[in-house]
């Protein structure tokens, strides 16, 4: 298992979000570090989608092989659609702004230009969250992150919403933990659209 120093916590708050901090954070995620992040649904792990070192950190972490993990692209907005999907329909282009940010991952048909890490992929899950800190991550990295969620199988609740106990389990496992307050314990709803038709995959927090 990857061990680095102790995760550095970080308490970066959605109403006022510390540049100085951000800016740490996108340091970390430039030198290949792994974060761990808040969103509108669950507390989140993630890194740079270009650095194949830190790929390959996040997939041994959820005990996985690259090549078969499933990592979502975290965007700001929906102008980074064409770096990774096929050409859309009109329609499903509407869709997807009719929805988001939101708590939503839409899966869509991925293009040939993938990162290395998602080479050889035919679909990609894209999240677009309604929340300021992913989004303020992404604009100032300059371009999405990889992520998965965190998730307790041993616990009554399935997902972590505790800052706190979240560092505390991942210490030595991740560079930093954004602690932005309690999270929710309710993943993202994932619509798989590679049909043009929305078909719910998971019912999560968004509602279409």
């Amino acid at each position: 298992m990857y061990l680095c120093t102790m995760a550095k916590i970080l308490k970066i708050y959605p109403n006022n979000p510390q540049e100085n901090l951000i800016n740490e954070v996108i340091k970390t995620l430039n030198n290949g570090g792994l974060i761990i992040y808040p969103s509108d649904t669950i507390y989140a792990l993630g890194c740079n989608i270009f650095d194949i070192k830190a790929m390959e950190k996040l997939a041994q972490l959820k005990k996985t092989k690259l090549e078969k993990s499933q990592f979502s692209i975290i965007c700001n907005d929906l102008s980074h659609l064409s770096d990774f999907t096929r050409p859309i329909d009109t329609s499903v282009f509407r869709f997807l702004k009719s929805h988001l940010p939101g708590p939503f991952t839409f899966i869509l048909d991925a293009n040939k230009s993938l990162p290395l890490a998602y080479r050889g992929h035919k679909t990609i899950g894209i999240r677009v969250p309604d929340h300021p800190i992913p989004q303020l991550i992404v604009e100032k990295l300059g371009h999405p992150i990889a992520s998965t969620s965190i998730k307790d199988d041993d616990e009554i609740i399935e997902y972590s919403t505790d800052p706190e106990l979240i560092a505390e389990k991942y210490d030595h496992l991740v560079d930093i933990v954004i602690d932005s307050g309690y999270g929710d314990n309710v993943a993202s709803t994932i619509v798989d659209l590679t049909s043009g038709e929305p078909e719910i995959i998971r019912q999560g927090k968004g509602i279409i």
